[in-house]
């Protein structure tokens, strides 16, 4: 593992309290939680009390929420869902700046015949509200549902979910948001919100892999997306992974409890104290996003002139973890899709480079990390061509 791990916003590690709940269901919770017998019984139990934790989590109901192996797929059953629960809807609305599970979700829709509306942004790239009712005016009687991301993956970018739900509201449109990067990390409390579906994944907040659901409020219908079985209340099939289900819980409740005391003005003087480190050592760096609120997970440093490829190898050597863009997309050696749609310029992007922290992350670790950045950066500037 590396030495300094800054790519929260990839994956978290998982807390030990939840590799230890998930030996004890391999070890003795194993049995199916559909059968009835003692046996499934305590499977099933392990399953209702991770919900209620989660449930505490996002401020809902525990049986508001559908459980499935993630954000990626919570993010196709709201939009793929809703589209075959409302046959007189035949459009959806979403964002360029989406992460790639809403995103091309959308295109494929698109390409199946279904009308996709891409949002207007503002120059710091939040959604433009007043173009949005504007479309919601015109066409929300056609849309199945509007789905934006909370917390952009590769930014930190804060979208204003709040303004966009009652709008939606106003207009009788379903609302999904993508609170991946939002969940365990800041305050969320649906009841307080106009939204109809919210999605989530456990191992952004220190839980484990494979593991995630939905916020789905009262009365909104949705087609299932897994269709063979009566689990989650017939909306999405197959026999479910208590493990990971517990081990979600077991997160959940960590995550309520550091929210709860947790100090949000010091957590973003560190992100802004070490991009201020990082400026000081190469002033001609750009924060991507730097104009919009930022949730303080999230450090989108673009190196002019410098390749993305080229730093986090280097500084990969030197046992720093980070990325480029969106882990999904990791391997891909292309610019960013989200920052172009940002309007940054291909040559910043290109030389982009994403620095993710959790409420794990130490002093020692920023510091370190700046340390090897300073230097990877001052190296790789030697071996540019004089301008």
């Amino acid at each position: 593992m590396a030495d300094t791990y800054l790519d929260h916003n990839a994956t978290t590690p998982p807390l030990p309290a939840v590799v230890d709940v998930m030996l004890d269901c391999l070890r003795g919770d194993w049995a199916n939680p559909s059968s009835t017998h003692r046996e499934g019984i305590a499977a099933r139990r392990r399953i209702e009390l991770a919900r209620e934790s989660v449930a505490r989590l996002i401020g809902c109901r525990p049986r508001d929420l559908l459980l499935c192996s993630g954000g990626t797929e919570a993010a196709n059953l709201a939009l793929r869902g809703s589209l075959q629960s409302q046959p007189g809807r035949t459009a959806i609305a979403t964002s360029r700046h989406e992460h790639s599970a809403v995103r091309e979700t959308a295109e494929s829709l698109g390409k199946s015949g279904t009308t996709v509306h891409w949002l207007e942004h503002a120059d710091d790239g939040t959604i433009d509200l007043d173009a949005l009712e504007t479309l919601l005016v015109a066409d929300g009687d056609s849309i199945a549902v509007l789905s934006v991301m909370w917390v952009n993956n590769e930014t930190g970018v804060i979208q204003p979910v709040p303004e966009i739900g009652r709008l939606c509201r106003e207009h009788g449109v379903r609302f999904h948001t993508d609170a991946v990067q939002a969940v365990g990390r800041m305050p969320v409390d649906c009841a307080a919100l106009d939204v109809d579906l919210l999605s989530f994944a456990a191992h952004k907040f220190h839980g484990p892999k494979g593991a995630g659901g939905m916020f789905v409020s009262r009365g909104t219908r949705l087609e299932p997306g897994i269709t063979g079985g009566s689990q989650e209340r017939e909306r999405r099939g197959g026999t479910e992974n208590v493990a990971a289900i517990a081990g979600m819980g077991v997160a959940a409740d960590a995550a309520t409890a550091w929210i709860t005391s947790a100090s949000w003005s010091e957590l973003e003087s560190r992100r802004d104290d070490f991009e201020a480190a990082v400026r000081a050592a190469w002033p001609e760096v750009v924060v991507n996003g730097g104009e919009a609120t930022r949730l303080w997970t999230t450090s989108n440093l673009g190196f002019p002139r410098l390749s993305a490829e080229a730093i986090l190898m280097s500084l990969s050597e030197r046992g720093i973890a980070a990325s480029a863009g969106a882990a999904c997309a990791s391997g891909s050696l292309e610019p960013s899709p989200i920052l172009l749609a940002m309007g940054v310029p291909e040559a910043i992007a290109h030389g982009s480079v994403r620095f993710s922290f959790s409420r794990e992350t130490t002093a020692d670790e920023i510091s370190s990390g700046v340390a090897a950045i300073t230097e990877v950066i001052r190296r790789l500037a030697r071996d540019l061509p004089a301008s």
